[in-house]
């Protein structure tokens, strides 16, 4: 059992599969000439199993596969056949623009939920946020996975000036697709940058969809980072993800594995450990694993405080996102 000094057990682990993605989302990808890593730092096909077993024997129940894009991997159909033979749960973060290339891939290994990042639902906003025309495509594989019975959660990044013109277009959407519709406010990481007015908190976000919609508050699980509501009849759900104005690192039962292969306890932490530095050099994993983990901070990685308003994205030692896995 993986737990730190705050009494938080860790059985959930996000594993980057590359630092790769075929967008170039502003607030992810800061500038369209990336520097990707070189192949030789990053976990080859193998060394990724060989960590994601090491982290299910210490007791990780869940893992999730990010990127980067995930799909974009070449070795990504057996990377996820061999790890649907380990007793976990599988999921999936994707832009979801190649979703149906693999989707009779992802049925047999067993993953039942996808999340599915659309931060808007005009064609001409998406190609100028994503720098990609690939709208129509990620849309009809969002309606592929709904009618092939995968649970979808739809992940926006809440900008200021950006989501009010949506927001109730998002939630009217839940009303004949049974999706989970997630609103996520703006995160700092490096190049991205993030500035306090850019951020809309959850609670003006739910106030312009009170202004138009009946709302009823959903029960929140254990571990669960998104505040849920439901608008009564419809089908799906929407929710918040508070990281900025509420934060929940109270009950995280979270790690990251990165493409290169350190492990980060927390998305805004800088401290990182080099798992697969260890891993070829045949050192012994396990102990780097448990000693992340008791070197948690309480809250936000130690960088800042909880009162966003306050905090100064200079000064916050980190990657930016698509360095660290979605």
């Amino acid at each position: 059992m993986l737990q730190d000094s705050f009494g938080r057990v860790h059985d959930y682990l996000r594993i980057s599969l590359t630092d790769h993605c075929n967008f170039r989302c502003t607030y992810c990808m800061p500038v369209e000439e990336m520097e990707w890593m070189p192949q030789s730092k990053l976990m080859s096909k193998e060394e990724i199993l060989s960590l994601a077993e090491n982290f299910i024997l210490l007791g990780v129940k869940k893992i999730r596969l990010t990127g980067g894009e995930p799909l974009v991997r070449k070795e990504f159909p057996e990377i996820l056949e061999r790890l649907s033979g380990f007793p976990v749960e599988l999921t999936l973060t994707t832009n979801g623009v190649l979703i149906h290339k693999h989707i009779d891939l992802l049925k047999k290994a067993g993953v039942r939920s996808v999340n599915v990042s659309l931060d808007t639902l005009n064609r001409e906003k998406f190609l100028k946020l994503t720098r990609r025309d690939q709208f129509d495509q990620v849309w009809d594989n969002i309606q592929l996975l709904l009618q092939e019975g995968f649970r979808v959660k739809v992940n926006a990044v809440a900008l200021h000036g950006v989501i009010e013109e949506e927001i109730c277009d998002f939630v009217q959407m839940t009303e004949k697709l049974p999706l989970h519709m997630r609103f996520i406010e703006f995160m700092p990481f490096a190049g991205n940058h993030w500035q306090s007015k850019k951020v809309i908190t959850a609670a003006q976000m739910l106030d312009l969809v009170k202004a138009k919609f009946e709302v009823i508050k959903l029960e929140d699980k254990k571990h669960d980072t998104a505040k849920k509501y439901q608008v009564p009849g419809f089908l799906g759900t929407f929710a918040f993800i508070t990281t900025m104005s509420e934060h929940f690192c109270g009950d995280c039962n979270r790690l990251r594995l990165t493409a290169d292969g350190k492990i980060k306890n927390c998305l805004f932490g800088k401290e990182e450990l080099d798992l697969l530095g260890a891993l070829r050099k045949g050192e012994d994993v396990e102990s780097l694993i448990r000693l992340s983990v008791s070197r948690k901070h309480a809250a936000l990685g130690g960088q800042f405080s909880p009162d966003y308003l306050q905090a100064n994205p200079d000064a916050i030692e980190n990657r930016s996102m698509i360095k660290i896995g979605g």
